[in-house]
């Protein structure tokens, strides 16, 4: 008599969040690796960028909620183990790099072949998990929306955290002078080191007297604004004639309310950044612009900054490090 045998189920390792609150409820768990639809591919994951956006949507406090049950983590690079049906321009063993909202916070990662981006030889898993939102976000900030030019003066609050600081770099090889606004003196001295021209602790409460004074007066033509609260207003104040307030996230937690004067008195615009829209609106803009972003990291361009990482089973505590301002650059997580 012939005895079948089965084949062993791969398991893979997620994050789980099984209800809205504090990173710390989140649990590791086993569940069988799925198997990519049309148009999918299975994705092992070597890292997994953490984000702001992942630890408010595992809060259930981001415009964006989840079924839940879900796995959080919004980008991760990896080798292509499987693809689906009609998948043609992608192969198993690939390196890429894929945005897909949730899920990334795993051992393996379902992910439409449109939201995957094949990696330059050489570069770092970590590194490319950086890269799809907080370089793609700062990217379509600057280059789409404020349509920045070389010469032009920017502003960049919270200029140490992983957005701000990409919309550092990303300023300087865009030709602009970039002036890094931080909360303490270390993370402002981080910003110069990793190119900013000039660094403001907006702590100190005089951020309107000292950019007056970096800017000779006419204030910055660009604002990256990731933090909002009582900064954004203080900044605008001082933005300069046709400037363009980057509206990007509100880190300090307050959803700012300005005075409508303003931008008529400046001649200045308040320009929302959307960038997860943006992506799903314009995939071949979005392409476009993280082809543009790897190019910049080969030739050394950008240095993106890997802080700290951590396995998965300690997710939580990257997410709590996010919430409590503690993170400079970007961490990631390590499947």
């Amino acid at each position: 008599m012939t005895v079948s045998q089965s084949t062993p189920v791969q398991m893979a390792q997620v994050l789980l969040c099984q209800a809205f609150g504090e990173p710390e409820t989140l649990t590791v768990q086993d569940r069988p690796v799925a198997t990519p639809g049309p148009g999918e591919v299975l994705l092992a994951v070597r890292a997994a960028g953490v984000n702001y956006p992942d630890a408010l949507m595992v809060q259930g406090l981001y415009q964006v909620r989840p079924p839940l049950p879900f796995v959080p983590g919004a980008e991760a690079a990896g080798v292509i183990e499987a693809v689906g049906e009609g998948v043609t321009h992608l192969t198993v063993g690939q390196r890429v790099a894929a945005f897909t909202g949730t899920g990334a916070f795993a051992s393996h990662l379902i992910a439409p072949a449109n939201a995957v981006m094949p990696l330059p030889d050489g570069m770092d898993f970590d590194v490319a998990a950086c890269l799809p939102l907080a370089y793609g976000t700062s990217m379509h900030a600057l280059s789409d929306r404020a349509v920045l030019k070389a010469g032009e003066t920017l502003l960049v609050l919270g200029a140490a955290g992983g957005v701000g600081l990409a919309a550092v770099a990303i300023g300087k090889a865009m030709g602009a002078r970039v002036i890094a606004a931080a909360g303490t003196d270390e993370k402002v001295s981080l910003c110069l080191e990793h190119g900013a021209d000039a660094g403001i602790n907006y702590s100190s409460g005089h951020l309107r007297d000292e950019l007056k004074t970096l800017t000779d007066g006419k204030g910055p033509d660009v604002i990256f604004d990731p933090v909002g609260g009582d900064y954004t207003e203080a900044a605008f104040r001082s933005i300069g004639w046709g400037g363009r307030l980057l509206v990007v996230g509100f880190a300090a937690g307050g959803v700012p309310k300005l005075p409508l004067n303003l931008p008529l008195l400046k001649g200045a615009s308040v320009v929302g950044v959307f960038w997860g829209e943006f992506a799903r609106r314009n995939p071949r803009g979005n392409a476009a612009n993280l082809a543009r972003l790897a190019g910049w990291v080969q030739d050394g361009t950008l240095r993106p900054l890997i802080s700290a990482r951590y396995p998965l089973e300690r997710t939580s505590e990257a997410l709590r490090a996010l919430l409590d301002r503690e993170v400079v650059g970007k961490v990631v997580v390590t499947p």
